[in-house]
């Protein structure tokens, strides 16, 4: 099993403990930090999966999202200087009257794995503030808002539609387990995604469109 099969597995069982150092082997072997990378994300899209399944549960993702967290932090310093170029900025809250943030640190873990500098501005965060966030950080590609309930679903439209009045080109991504696609379009978001992984994919996709 080579070096970078068993960063994969354990990323996948969530052993946190062992994957700085596996990491570090994986480098040692003449792996690039970037294909290691690529490994933890696809172990990640394997977690996602199972989650969306329900063969797992949010402990589990939360866990796996962890281990791959500290894999990162041991690339991190080097994905620096091979010149793979952040993406951009990506500011990320869950909108006013909510306070859900698992699966929105879930989600910023995961853009900040694709590339990303995020801005996290927490939970019931008011639509100006993103708007203000935008103005305050430097290259921010893309805003990430999420609502987990069916009650904030007016707010999660209100973020939306004020960080469009004020940056019209600005690409704002949704997300949360009342938002649909459809509702997406209807609140003039650019992207949805219905889980963690594909928020990644979905934000690397809209920075680079």
């Amino acid at each position: 099993m080579s070096k970078i099969a068993e960063v994969k597995a354990k990323v996948e069982a969530g052993k946190s403990k062992l994957v700085p150092g596996l990491v570090q082997e994986a480098l040692d072997e003449g792996s690039t930090p970037s294909e290691i990378l690529q490994a933890m994300v696809d172990s990640m899209g394997v977690v996602g999966d199972k989650f969306s399944s329900g063969e797992i549960f949010v402990p589990e993702m939360l866990i796996a999202a962890k281990a791959m967290s500290k894999g990162v932090e041991v690339l991190k310093p080097l994905m620096a200087g091979d010149g793979s170029a952040s993406l951009g900025t990506c500011i990320i809250g869950t909108v006013a009257g909510d306070l859900h943030d698992i699966g929105k640190n879930l989600v910023s873990m995961m853009i900040e794995s694709a590339g990303f500098d995020m801005v996290d501005l927490g939970v019931d965060v008011p639509a100006d503030t993103f708007v203000q966030a935008v103005k305050d950080n430097a290259n921010v590609k893309l805003v990430a808002c999420s609502g987990l309930l069916t009650t904030t679903m007016p707010a999660l439209k209100e973020a939306v539609q004020t960080i469009k009045a004020a940056y019209p080109e600005m690409k704002v991504i949704v997300g949360g387990a009342p938002v649909t696609p459809e509702y997406a379009v209807e609140v003039g978001a650019d992207g949805y995604a219905p889980d963690a992984g594909s928020a990644a994919v979905k934000a690397k996709e809209l920075a680079t469109a």
